[in-house]
């Protein structure tokens, strides 16, 4: 019966463990998303994470804990917004009237017929 109750312990203490770098690693990464912190303040905290780990990681929740979802969501919004115009500088997209006059090239070489041209046509300006 004890093996079980070894295992019971095991899993706790290891769930805590994952919870507590997890935290850990939000706090560093949150250390070095803010631009508003001095290089001086960065390094101190992280020296204290280093010396106390539990009680500078409780004191930074209480300290700067409000800021931490603000500056997270501005990492989000930027990124998405990199990503945005990465996407459009990317990809070309055609007018409707670029549209109408590739469809009308189309119909004129014969490709397609005056159904189908009406039906690019509505779909262009639609």
């Amino acid at each position: 019966m004890s093996n079980f109750w070894d295992l019971m312990w095991l899993l706790l203490t290891s769930f805590f463990m994952v919870i507590y770098l997890i935290i850990m690693f939000q706090v560093v990464i949150d250390l070095f998303r803010d631009h508003k912190l001095g290089g001086v303040a960065k390094a101190l905290w992280i020296v204290a994470l280093i010396i106390a780990p539990f009680l500078s990681v409780l004191a930074y929740l209480v300290v700067r804990g409000s800021g931490m979802s603000e500056r997270q969501m501005a990492a989000m919004q930027h990124n998405r917004a990199e990503a945005e115009s990465y996407l459009r500088s990317m990809v070309h997209v055609k007018s409707p009237a670029e549209q109408i006059a590739d469809a009308k090239a189309l119909l004129d070489a014969g490709t397609i017929s005056v159904d189908e041209f009406n039906t690019l046509k509505a779909k262009a300006l639609g």
